[in-house]
């Protein structure tokens, strides 16, 4: 296949798509980069994008691939850890447009849906109807029905509902060409006409196909060529879900639904090791549960509501009441021979305990010791009650390599997930690699179980099925792709004639050498790559619907575009490193447009469950990408906002006035970069520093260190909220505290660090360290969360080598958290009310919210605050070119949360740009925590708090 093209071939090809198709067609290095993986440890390097509209546009796509003798691989959400959903041709993005669910019939129990249906969207629009769609990987806010029938996806509830192979009534195929054909259950003598020599396929290698498959629920590697046999009623649906792209396009689907149960409960069961629990699997069967999942303790970081023990099962059990699903539950607990057990029937806390089996994917993929760990023996497979002593045998394999490991998974099936910890970067450990890979299969199938069980072979474990299946059985796949694909563009190097479990390593293209940066990426060794590589492609931050409190990812939210997906972004640096796609390092242009609208709301940091760090990432690549340049206007006004704030403060009447004057207004947002939609921020008559050291003067105290508390004077409080910071002072003066200043013309280097400052972001920090040596040993109070995430992360982060940055970072305290720490038994005033707003993004990500949480519970305010962000994050909605994404990410969560509620809820917003967001989109005046509590204190005598 002509995958590696002349520029003017390339260009050819390119043009006869766009002629052809009236969906998207994308050439160009960013469309590309964004493709070059998958979740898995390889990298191919694609043509181009196809982005189909329709059934003709894949037909018309595919017949101008095969005219040009290109290669094609379909690709949905690009969560394949195989590697299946690479590939040097042309990619089809099913995602974009093929994502209608054609119809849905409650009373049939079927759906008819397009590829590129996100499963979570098809299990929300069965919800009406009690229904939803068995399998449901972790994946399942992301990943699309055309990739679970590609890679015959399970999930946690296959115990209950099978694959998604069980769950598939009919296909409409395209193949490589453009011929379509309808696939249904039942084919017997009547196989599709265009499949010359599928009949006799099956009548030559009857005995083998009776006799050369596995006998388990989770065989997911090869073609399951044994579908096609008489006496399993010739299926052909069933044979081509699990093909991986080799055999055609999927366009439509008819797909089965299962009545889901109205109540759940999950028994979390607690063993002494992984391969006890294992064992004790497969006795829990007869009790009917939705889900047995196996985890050992090696991967849970903070244990939290799990019974004490090395490892464990969550079995979920079902029913049409509350009281019936625990019962259920309860049975089983009874049941286990477990070292202990507890039953959750709470959803919050059941959402929480399954949260920490969905992020495994991604947490396995760090040791605990920070040491990364890759996929490629990611789901093996073997029968249940092999499954105690295969972990044992598995064990000892690695121990024997040198290598470690953390299996978890779906032990109710005997299916092991696990990130092993292989040299990738280096030719020793790849050769390593190699040798433990072809060892464990032989180990796999000597347990009689399947290389894969859930996540299909792709490039990782096909070169390896003659182990599995012998030569005469993986012969008979060659045979059955070739009377599909008879001329190969389907997928190449996948499943047949595959490439080496070696090759194409994403890892080979990066630099060897650390690369010079300004941040000191503590956790990553120093090491920008290392930092990049976090992402491993599971693409939690695609999810489009909104999680509880999840920030992750705003961008991606309100465009539905991968290149504004932390993902995406990760990506594309990768190839910047790289530099085979992205040729023009930091100077990227592709690389600069992708993360213009990254709200650095650092949402990634805590969301994402391999800790990627965009906004970070982003600063470090704006200080390279502007090194010796002319910078946006808007990083020279607003980026060093706090700079201008201090000579515009004694002016601040004059210059309200003048902002006011519509003219004069308009040509002021013109020159500094301000989106026209934007009101400019009224400055405060008097700051927040002027005001608090007036208070400071008067008369002399003799106090102990644990009365005094210092309160960071940030410049949003300072220059535009005065009010938070004088009613934070009241508060803690309730709880019998001292508030000081901690020092003069202080500044965390917040609006220098998010625009990528970092040289001037140092130089400010430094300055603001000398001059607060004399209170650092004080607990310091942050109201501001942006300004309390900088000083906590980006400070230490750019002054690694500056102990006071360090000792600063850890004296910071939200209000919550100080009051909760130092003044215990202070009693907040009882409020009595509901609120509503939103918790801010980094301090969700960065600080925690649970002191603030347990602080409104004790004054009565009851309620939760949304989750998603603004969509102001400081300069970036306020930046001409924003505003769009601006409005679209308030409006993904917060501000339907605020129209929702009642007359009379509180409306709470601790950051600034919260608030601003909400009165200029919304009209609602929000207030900082601390305003709401010093309301509700007893009036002060003498000094006014106003």
């Amino acid at each position: 296949m002509a995958a590696h093209q002349k520029p003017t071939e390339r260009a050819e090809l390119a043009q006869a798509l766009r002629s052809a198709v009236r969906g998207e067609v994308d050439f160009g290095p960013m469309a590309r980069a964004l493709t070059t993986m998958d979740a898995s440890n390889y990298r191919r390097v694609p043509l181009g994008v196809v982005a189909p509209r329709d059934a003709d546009d894949v037909a018309a796509a595919l017949a101008v691939c095969r005219a040009h003798a290109v290669p094609v691989v379909p690709r949905g959400g690009g969560t394949s850890i195989a590697g299946q959903s690479t590939g040097t041709g042309v990619v089809l993005d099913l995602t974009r447009h093929l994502r209608r669910i054609v119809e849905l019939d409650a009373g049939s129990r079927t759906a008819v849906v397009q590829p590129g249906v996100v499963l979570d969207d098809l299990r929300a629009a069965a919800a009406p109807h009690g229904l939803t769609f068995g399998p449901d990987p972790s994946t399942h806010s992301r990943c699309t029905l055309g990739g679970m029938i590609g890679n015959n996806s399970c999930g946690a509830h296959s115990v209950a509902w099978g694959t998604t192979a069980d769950n598939v009534h009919a296909l409409t195929v395209t193949r490589y060409g453009g011929d379509t054909l309808r696939l249904g259950r039942g084919g017997g003598s009547g196989f599709p006409a265009g499949l010359v020599g599928l009949p006799e396929l099956v009548g030559t290698g009857l005995a083998l196909l009776r006799t050369g498959f596995p006998a388990l629920p989770r065989r997911i590697s090869g073609y399951a060529l044994d579908a096609l046999l008489p006496e399993r009623g010739a299926d052909l649906v069933r044979a081509f879900c699990g093909s991986e792209g080799t055999l055609g396009v999927v366009t439509e689907a008819s797909v089965r639904l299962v009545e889901a149960p109205a109540a759940r409960a999950l028994a979390v069961l607690a063993y002494a090791d992984e391969s006890a629990a294992a064992e004790a699997a497969p006795g829990l069967l007869p009790h009917h549960p939705l889900t047995v999942e196996g985890m050992a303790a090696d991967l849970v970081r903070e244990p939290a509501g799990l019974p004490r023990g090395g490892a464990w099962l969550f079995v979920e059990t079902g029913g049409a009441t509350p009281s019936e699903a625990r019962a259920h539950a309860e049975r089983v607990l009874r049941a286990a021979d477990a070292l202990d057990g507890v039953v959750v029937t709470d959803p919050a806390g059941q959402r929480a305990l399954w949260r920490v089996r969905e992020d495994a994917a991604g947490t396995a993929t760090r040791m605990p010791d920070g040491t990364e760990a890759w996929p490629g023996w990611e789901d093996c497979a073997v029968p249940p009650a092999r499954l105690g002593p295969y972990l044992r045998d598995f064990r000892a394999l690695l121990a024997e390599h040198g290598l470690r490991g953390t299996p978890y998974g779906h032990f109710g099936e005997g299916c092991v997930h696990v990130r092993i910890d292989f040299d990738l970067l280096n030719p020793e450990g790849v050769a390593r690699f190699r040798r433990f890979s072809g060892e464990l299969a032989d180990l796999v199938v000597a347990h009689g179980g399947s290389l894969s069980g859930e996540h299909g072979d792709g490039q990782a474990r096909a070169e390896l099925l003659p182990r599995m299946y012998g030569d005469e059985l993986v012969a008979l796949f060659a045979r059955f792709k070739d009377i599909w694909d008879p001329d190969g563009g389907m997928n190449p190097g996948i499943l047949v004639r595959p490439a080496r479990l070696d090759e194409n390593l994403r890892f080979e293209v990066l630099p060897r050498r650390p690369v010079d940066v300004a941040f000191g990426y503590p956790d990553d060794g120093g090491d920008f790559s290392a930092a990049v590589r976090r992402c491993v492609g599971v693409a939690k931050c695609r999810t489009a619907r909104p999680t509880g409190a999840g920030v992750m990812c705003p961008s991606f939210r309100a465009t539905g575009e991968e290149a504004h997906s932390t993902r995406g972004r990760a990506r594309l640096l990768h190839e910047m490193l790289a530099g085979e796609v992205i040729t023009d390092g930091w100077r990227s242009e592709e690389v600069r447009d992708a993360l213009d609208l990254c709200l650095a709301c650092k949402g990634c940091r805590g969301d994402c469950p391999v800790g990627v760090d965009m906004a970070t990432y982003k600063a470090e690549f704006l200080h390279h990408h502007y090194r010796g340049r002319l910078r946006p206007v808007a990083h020279y006004t607003m980026g060093r906002l706090p700079g201008w704030l201090r000579v515009a403060a004694p002016f601040a009447p004059v210059l309200n006035a003048l902002a006011r004057i519509g003219p004069l207004a308009a040509l002021a947002k013109r020159l500094a970069g301000i989106a026209p939609q934007r009101t400019i921020p009224v400055l405060a008559r008097q700051t927040f520093t002027r005001w608090l050291g007036r208070r400071s003067t008067g008369g002399t105290l003799i106090l102990s260190d644990d009365q005094v508390v210092t309160v960071w004077p940030d410049t949003f409080t300072d220059h535009f909220s005065p009010e938070v910071g004088r009613a934070a002072v009241r508060v803690l003066e309730a709880a019998g505290r001292r508030t000081l200043l901690p020092g003069r013309g202080l500044c965390c280097g917040l609006t220098y660090v998010s625009t990528g400052q970092l040289d001037k972001a140092r130089k400010v920090m430094r300055r603001t360290l000398d001059r607060m040596d004399g209170s650092l040993g004080y607990p310091l109070v942050v109201l501001e969360p942006s300004c309390a995430a900088t000083l906590r992360t980006d400070l230490p982060e750019l002054l690694p080598d500056d102990p006071r940055a360090a000792e600063l970072a850890g004296s910071v305290k939200t209000l919550a958290q100080y009051l909760e720490e130092y003044a215990p038994d202070w009693r907040p005033p009882r409020l009595d009310r509901p609120v509503t707003g939103q918790t801010h993004c980094h301090q969700h990500a960065v600080l925690g919210d649970a002191a603030d949480h347990r602080l409104r519970e004790r004054a009565g305010l009851t309620g939760e605050l949304s989750g998603g962000c603004c969509g102001l994050a400081g300069n970036f909605g306020f930046e001409r070119g924003h505003w769009g994404v601006s409005v679209a990410c308030a409006e993904e969560q917060l501000l339907p949360s605020v129209r929702a509620a009642e007359p009379g809820t509180e409306v709470l917003a601790d950051g600034f740009s919260c608030r601003t967001q909400l009165e200029q989109l919304g009209g609602v005046r929000a207030r900082h925590l601390a305003e709401v509590l010093a309301e509700g204190l007893p009036p002060e005598s003498g000094t006014s708090c106003g």
